[in-house]
C-alpha cells in the first residue's frame, strides 16, 4: 500500500546520509577538518545527482527532436531546457558554496583523495559531449537543427523571424541559457579552483586551472552566430 511510504523511506534516507564517509581520523583536534571534508563530499555528491537530473532531461530532448515531428510536445522541450538551465545555476551555486572550504582544512585531508579528480567524472564528460563546444555541435544542437530542418525551415530562419516563429525561437534561447548556464558553471570552477590552488596542478595529477581554461568555451557557436547576424539585421532595418 502506498499509503504506508514514509518520507525517509521514499528517499532512502538512510542509505542517502550514511554515504558522506570523510577519511579524516574523527577526533576532537581533527573536528574542524572532518566537517570541512564531509561538506566536500555533499558538495560533489549533490552536483553529481544536479547532473543526473540535467544529462537525463537533455536527452530526453534528443530522444524527443529526433523521434518526433509533432510540434505539439515542443511546449515539454522549452520546460526541460528550462529546467537544465535552472539546474545549471545551481551548480554555480554550489561551487559558490565551496568558496566556504577553508584552505587549511583542505590542505590536510587532500592527501586523502588519493587519484581521485572531479576530472574523472563519467556525468561531467557526458554532459559536455551532449552539449558540444565553441569548436563541435553536440547532438543537443545537431537534433534541433534536424528538427526544425524536417519541418522546413532553418534554424538561420528562426532566428531571423524572432518572436514570431513562436516556439521554434523559445526553444533557441532555452539552448542558449543552457549554454550560457553551462559556461558560467566552467567559469566558476575555474575561480574556485585558482582561488584554492593558484596554478599548481589540480588533484589527481590533473593541470589544474590550466586544464580547465582550456576547455572553457562557449557552446552552441552557430546557433549565437546566426542568432547575432538576425538581430544585426533587425537593427539595420530599423535605425
Amino acid at each position: 500500500m502506498t499509503d504506508d511510504v514514509k518520507y525517509r523511506d521514499y528517499l532512502e534516507l538512510d542509505t542517502l546520509l550514511s554515504l558522506q564517509q570523510p577519511r579524516t581520523a574523527d577526533s576532537a583536534a581533527m573536528k574542524s577538518t572532518v566537517l570541512s571534508e564531509q561538506f566536500f563530499i555533499i558538495t560533489h555528491q549533490a552536483s553529481e545527482l544536479w547532473l543526473r537530473q540535467i544529462i537525463s532531461d537533455l536527452e530526453a530532448v534528443v530522444d524527443e527532436l529526433t523521434t518526433s515531428d509533432d510540434t505539439s510536445t515542443a511546449e515539454w522541450i522549452v520546460d526541460l531546457l528550462q529546467r537544465a538551465a535552472e539546474l545549471m545555476r545551481v551548480l554555480h551555486t554550489q561551487l559558490t558554496a565551496l568558496d566556504r572550504l577553508p584552505l587549511r582544512d583542505f590542505a590536510i585531508f587532500r592527501t586523502l583523495l588519493g587519484t581521485a579528480s572531479g576530472a574523472q567524472s563519467e556525468q561531467f564528460h557526458r554532459l559536455a559531449r551532449l552539449i558540444g563546444n565553441a569548436e563541435q555541435e553536440g547532438p543537443l544542437y545537431e537534433a534541433f537543427a534536424a528538427w526544425v530542418a524536417r519541418s522546413g525551415h532553418t534554424v538561420s530562419d528562426v532566428a531571423r523571424q524572432g518572436i514570431e516563429a513562436d516556439v521554434y525561437y523559445r526553444i533557441i534561447e532555452a539552448l542558449l541559457d543552457v549554454g550560457n548556464g553551462y559556461w558560467r558553471w566552467q567559469v566558476g570552477h575555474i575561480s574556485l579552483i585558482t582561488r584554492v590552488l593558484g596554478h599548481h596542478a589540480g588533484t589527481g595529477g590533473t593541470a589544474g586551472a590550466d586544464h580547465l581554461v582550456s576547455r572553457c568555451t562557449l557552446p552552441f557557436a552557430e546557433l549565437r552566430e546566426l542568432r547575432s547576424q538576425a538581430h544585426l539585421g533587425l537593427s539595420v532595418a530599423t535605425s
